[in-house]
């Protein structure tokens, strides 16, 4: 997978999404999703990094538990053979709840000096 094929997965939801979070002047109203890659996991063989490889995290905060909007999250990873994690939490400070799906994803494309 690209970053561009990310992104385009992130496009899909049909849901307002950043990378990371959204600055103060972009922010939006739930429904949103934040997207990240919080480290690296690459396969290295013979003293190179060969194979990229980035857990990706994805976050879908609501105002109200809506178990539709998650589904269709779960159906469309699933559809892109993505197998992934799911955690749930209520953030109280923000009456927001999170829901948080954790994959990886291979990288298949080239870096533009290597």
């Amino acid at each position: 997978m690209t970053y561009k094929e990310v992104d385009t997965l992130m496009a899909s939801f049909d849901l307002p999404y950043a990378y990371y979070q959204f600055t103060e002047d972009t922010a939006q109203p739930p429904p949103f999703l934040c997207f990240y890659y919080p480290d690296g996991n690459d396969f290295l063989a013979d003293n190179i990094n060969y194979q990229r490889i980035r857990p990706l995290t994805i976050e879908l905060y609501t105002d109200n538990k809506d178990i539709e909007l998650e589904d269709g999250i779960e159906n469309t990873l699933s559809q892109n053979g993505l197998v992934y994690r799911r955690n749930e939490t209520f953030i109280e400070s923000e009456k927001l709840y999170m829901v948080t799906f954790e994959t990886e994803i291979v990288i298949t494309e080239e870096l533009p000096n290597g």
